[in-house]
């Protein structure tokens, strides 16, 4: 059997991986866009992120910036520009 001082310690070693675990897991639509100096600047549904950086480059362009980054991991895509 084992003693009481080694089952707290097994004890608060198996607590604290609960605990940090689910804290430091993230999901994949939780990236930022890539690189520095991404401005968020709206979000709107379109069926590919191929399409939805062609039809907001033009805007972007427009409104000073240079490039567009659509963000694919959510229905309703997030859009960046700088």
């Amino acid at each position: 059997m084992k003693s009481w001082r080694t089952r707290i310690g097994v004890g608060l070693a198996v607590s604290a991986a609960a605990i940090a675990i689910p804290l430091t897991a993230t999901t994949a639509s939780a990236a930022p866009p890539p690189g520095d100096g991404w401005v968020p600047v709206g979000a709107l549904k379109y069926p590919s992120k191929a399409e939805c950086e062609a039809k907001e480059l033009p805007q972007a362009q427009a409104n000073g910036y240079h490039e567009v980054w659509c963000d694919d991991s959510e229905a309703i895509m997030p859009i960046y520009s700088r």
